[in-house]
């Protein structure tokens, strides 16, 4: 048997486990050990399981990972969501749909000290939801605003997703988080301009909120001063080059934490509920990269990726049109996995490939986030939208049915949309910062 037909079965085997909704960890480190030690040996495979466990678990690289997710959960538990979104309320809300833009922008800025797209849905639909129904917006609106809004945590740094994508790549943490920022400002804005539409052609969507006086909008942004001078120190340091990312990251948690204490905003019990939060998170994502480890180095030995080159190359097909047919897969893809395991699962596969036909590997990696970002609002897994349903259904007017966030999600899925094909036609938007780094 030809080791590429022992890496097309190992591939289908793993598609079929996935089914019984065993661990996706698991299942890629079972199937890449015994694919290993079908091709090798037995000790090979174990040789091969100790060896990337090891690296994994004692990788410096890695410990970025546990203390941005800290950094996030130390905001969540210190109120810090709950400032900015009071903020971008008073700005915005007595606009048609203001509450939704305030929600929107609010995803944003909290994504900059958070970096998980699921944590930024669960704590802007906790926030904004009960204010949006309580001026009796439509709930399809509501919810996809939060639902899509959420999805800015993937993109806007610093970003879990493009730290392993980084990582697997061995691409520079820091370029990757520089080529963040500009994608998710004008994502933002393109959510801004759908909100704005919506409204304008279903009022009754979003009505008016409470008007404030400049007094008081000034006196809120105190709320956005220590969450902004967090941010530019973790990014700023990255882009000037004082800090390696995991220093970025230990700089950031050190802010947020001393914000948290001097405001008086956490509690012991709330720290330790975030180291807790932080630490099933982190064992979480290190397990995947480890069973991802181990996959992509069965899928080396199949030589399945060059020869998938090899095909692709063979039809002399432009570079666009592959490029084109490589990000379809990572939507389709995005609809029925989680975006960490995709990318953790086709990287090792698309990388190769795509870095042979010359395209930059940071502007692949935000692209990649960019189109894994469509998934988490999409069905049939659409991760975010089942976050924001099961936050619905514990506040006042109880749960929000599926079938309309999903609704409320089309929208805001094609200004995403949009976006990649701007990203596209422009990639110098994703690499300029990075490039001015270096």
């Amino acid at each position: 048997m030809s080791a590429t037909t022992v890496g097309i079965i190992g591939i289908v085997f793993m598609v079929v486990v996935f089914m019984t909704k065993m661990p996706v960890a698991y299942v890629m480190a079972l199937v890449g050990f015994g694919g290993f030690a079908m091709l090798t040996s037995l000790q090979g495979g174990l040789n091969l399981l100790a060896k990337d466990l090891y690296d994994v678990f004692s990788s410096y690289n890695l410990t970025t990972i546990p203390l941005f997710i800290l950094m996030g959960q130390i905001a969540f538990n210190a109120g810090i969501s709950t400032k900015l979104y009071a903020s971008a309320y008073k700005f915005l809300g007595h606009t048609k749909g203001g509450l939704s833009i305030a929600t929107v922008s609010a995803c944003t800025a909290f994504g900059a000290v958070c970096g998980s797209s699921a944590a930024t849905a669960a704590t802007m639909a906790t926030v904004g939801l009960p204010e949006m129904r309580r001026f009796g917006y439509s709930d399809a609106l509501a919810a996809g605003s939060v639902s899509a809004g959420g999805g800015l945590g993937m993109i806007m740094p610093p970003s879990v997703v493009l730290i392993i994508y980084g990582i697997l790549t061995e691409q520079s943490i820091g370029r990757l988080f520089m080529a963040g920022i500009v994608p998710a400002i004008v994502v933002t804005i393109l959510f801004i301009i759908t909100v704005t539409i919506w409204c304008n052609l279903r009022p009754q969507d979003g009505p008016r909120g409470e008007k404030f006086t400049w007094g008081e909008k000034l006196r809120s942004l105190s709320g956005m001063v220590e969450t902004l001078l967090v941010f530019i120190a973790c990014i700023g340091g990255l882009f000037f080059g004082l800090f390696t990312a995991t220093e970025a990251a230990g700089v950031g948690v050190m802010g947020v934490l001393l914000v948290a204490v001097i405001r008086r905003q956490i509690t012991w019990k709330s720290f330790v509920e975030a180291l807790y939060d932080t630490l099933k998170s982190s064992c979480m994502i290190m397990m995947l990269v480890a069973g991802a480890t181990v996959f992509g180095k069965f899928l080396a030995v199949t030589r399945i990726p060059y020869d998938i080159a090899e095909v692709i190359g063979g039809f002399n097909l432009p570079p666009l049109v592959v490029l084109t047919m490589v990000i379809l897969v990572y939507f389709l893809g995005g609809c029925f996995m989680d975006s960490l395991a995709l990318v953790m699962l086709t990287v090792p596969v698309f990388f190769p490939l795509v870095s042979g036909l010359g395209f930059d590997p940071i502007w692949f990696g935000v692209m990649i986030v960019m189109v894994t970002e469509m998934g988490v609002i999409t069905p049939p897994v659409g991760l975010n939208v089942y976050v924001v349903y099961g936050v619905s259904r514990g506040l006042p007017g109880g749960a929000i049915p599926l079938e309309t966030i999903f609704k409320g999600i089309g929208p805001f899925m094609l200004s995403v949309l949009v976006g990649v094909i701007l990203f596209a036609i422009f990639p110098q938007l994703i690499t300029f910062l990075p490039s001015m780094m270096y």
